[in-house]
């Protein structure tokens, strides 16, 4: 099963690769008055790491919750 994994890790490795390499033209992105020019590669990876961060903050405070929740229910 682990070698499953890892070829599939693999597969996305290389996608992700071929990905960057293919769209690596600059690209503007406006918000809220700023504008950052950089390759579209760059950007999406920078967003793909703030995606992360928050959605994994979002999954500790609500694991956080639950289980303070369970805390103060149970007798």
């Amino acid at each position: 099963m682990r070698w499953i994994y890892l070829i599939i890790i693999g597969l996305f490795l290389a996608a992700i690769i071929i990905f960057a390499a293919q769209n690596f033209e600059n690209v503007t992105v406006s918000f809220l008055g700023f504008s950052a020019s950089a390759p579209l590669a760059f950007l999406v990876g920078i967003i793909y790491v703030l995606g992360m961060a928050t959605g994994g903050s979002l999954l500790a405070l609500l694991r956080r919750s639950l289980h303070g929740a369970r805390r103060t229910t149970t007798p």
